[in-house]
């Protein structure tokens, strides 16, 4: 950067110098040569200097514009050598967690939880971890499906050589392990076809084979592209984080299709029972209601020609009981007269 500057300083006085030449040829040319007016050297060193006050000036806003561009430069280097160093940890960090078999299960578990997690499924509810099959296998996730059917999945997944291809220095032993990791897979789904995981009666026919890491899933297919045929003919599905979230949306809404399914067949089943239930209602209150007809009837009877028929009788009797009257008169007089004869 220096040596532009430089440069361009250097251009810009040659610039400012022919100027000065060719004006000096131009006022020479037309009068024999002589000597030239003073006033007019002075004039042309007055616009030289001028030309070279705006080169340093501009020389100057290069030097600061370099200094600040260079400041910044400096500051985005130091910021990804800082990140770089940050990321190293994290690698070693993340290499010494997963040296032991033991600690890449957890780990691989642990990323299981959190895709369980986010796609809404609760443990004891949706799923069950390290429960004992028929078979007396222990997969580590297990997920039951409509129809008294499950589902299991197993989260252990062999990362030694891949961990050892990312390590190598040389291609050759990147390629070693890079093979020997690809036989490592293959190995563990065979390895997973033969734990009696799938059960005619009681799994699915597939098993659920866990690869915590979508890098690593990415590298398994890339390398080894008949690698997923050679897996689903022994009945293994692989899956990353995502393509498990995936599995698991499509389980869930299965199992929520099947309750409410049977939510809609015991709702039916009500339904069945209600309408026995009304059709017998119905039935007790036709009854009801021909008895109180019948009822209605006896009482407009009652209330209608018997009452009348009764009334009717009363006034005979009380006709009878008018005209019995005299006679009782008469009897009188008879009894009164009978002793004096």
């Amino acid at each position: 950067m220096d040596a532009a500057v430089f440069v361009i300083a250097v251009i810009a006085v040659g610039i400012g110098v022919g100027l000065l030449v060719a004006r000096m040829a131009a006022r020479a040319a037309p009068v024999p040569p002589a000597l030239p007016p003073a006033d007019g050297v002075e004039r042309s060193i007055g616009e030289l200097r001028h030309d070279l006050a705006r080169v340093a000036d501009l020389v100057h806003e290069l030097e600061v514009d370099r200094a600040e561009q260079q400041g910044r430069v400096e500051g985005r280097l130091r910021e990804v050598a800082e990140l770089g160093v940050r990321l190293a940890d994290t690698t070693h960090a993340l290499h010494r967690a997963l040296a032991s078999p033991q600690a890449r299960g957890q780990w691989g578990e642990r990323m299981a939880d959190d895709v369980l997690r986010a796609a809404g499924l609760v443990e004891g509810v949706n799923y069950r971890k390290q429960a004992v099959t028929a078979a007396g296998t222990v997969p580590d996730f297990t997920f039951p499906l409509p129809g008294g059917r499950v589902l299991h999945m197993d989260v252990k997944f062999p990362l030694d050589n891949y961990l050892r291809h990312l390590e190598a220095d040389g291609d050759g032993d990147r390629e070693r392990y890079k093979l020997a990791f690809v036989r490592d897979v293959r190995a563990r789904v065979r390895e997973l076809s033969g734990r009696a995981y799938v059960d005619p009666d009681r799994t699915l026919d597939e098993v659920l084979l866990f690869i915590p890491n979508e890098s690593v899933y990415a590298f398994v297919h890339t390398h080894d592209r008949e690698l997923i045929e050679v897996a689903l003919r022994q009945k293994v599905v692989l899956c990353s984080p995502c393509t498990l979230f995936s599995v698991l949306a499509v389980v869930r809404q299965a199992v929520e299709q099947a309750q409410l399914q049977a939510r809609s067949d015991e709702i039916l089943q009500l339904l069945g029972s209600f309408e026995a239930q009304w059709a017998r209602f119905v039935d007790a209150m036709d009854k009801v209601g021909r008895g109180l007809d019948g009822v209605r009837r006896g009482w407009d009877e009652l209330t209608g020609p018997r009452r009348r028929q009764l009334e009717r009788e009363l006034d005979r009797v009380a006709e009878l009981r008018g005209r019995r009257l005299p006679d009782d008169r008469l009897l009188e007089v008879v009894r009164e007269a009978g002793p004096a004869g």
